[in-house]
């Protein structure tokens, strides 16, 4: 699925990613004081630093903004993950280690996160569709993780209890920012980090055994 076009007015591409980045930081705090609905174009471009018209040079409409904000995120993410993949040798460790970034990614983005998923509802029928797939691609890329520890003899696990697993991380990282207002006061990053990553990898042996003694499992 190709990514949707945002149409501007301004053709330096430069200017108009600086432009874009000022309304995602403008429109991420906007978002989550009063809800998409509830913020206007002009408060958008006021938190931005600029005039109405200014911002009508960069977007058409609001749901654009919203759009940005989502694939914003992704990108930002995707380019990290990215760059742990390159250096990725299908170790335990590599996996730890890419489980952690992933983590503190989600912390330095949590105002994001939350905008995105409360307010995802609202991206246009063509927009919706693309957002998630960029989902599924996050988990493809640890599931590509967890595939090399197991071609490597580093895990025992099925296909289906990789997929399962791949998920699982993308879930407990978003929940660093879902349920802050409870783990954040009980955990810093790097203890939270510590513990998910020792429950993934007691889940993950328990998956093994359980593969070793009953092959067809799962």
């Amino acid at each position: 699925m190709k990514k949707r076009e945002v149409q501007a007015s301004v053709k330096d591409e430069r200017l108009v990613q600086r432009r874009r980045d000022q309304m995602i930081k403008g429109a991420v705090s906007l978002f989550k004081e009063k809800g998409f609905h509830r913020t206007t174009t002009r408060e958008i471009a006021k938190a931005s630093g600029f005039s109405i018209g200014t911002l009508y040079e960069y977007i058409r409409t609001k749901e654009d903004v919203l759009y940005l904000v989502c694939d914003s995120i992704y990108e930002h993410v995707s380019e990290r993950l990215q760059e742990d993949l390159e250096d990725m040798q299908g170790t335990l460790e590599s996996l730890k280690y890419g489980i952690a970034n992933y983590f503190r990614v989600i912390d330095e983005m949590q105002e994001e996160i939350l905008v995105m998923y409360q307010e995802a509802k609202s991206l246009t029928k063509d927009a919706l569709p693309y957002v998630l797939k960029k989902e599924i691609e996050m988990a493809a890329m640890f599931e590509k993780l967890i595939t090399l520890c197991v071609e490597n003899e580093e895990l025992n696990l099925t296909n289906q209890q990789i997929k399962l697993l791949s998920h699982t991380i993308i879930v407990e990282g978003q929940m660093w920012s879902f349920r802050r207002w409870s783990l954040q006061k009980l955990y810093t990053l790097d203890e939270y980090i510590e513990l998910q990553t020792e429950l993934l990898f007691s889940g993950i042996n328990g998956m093994s055994q359980v593969q070793k003694k009953s092959p067809r499992a799962l």
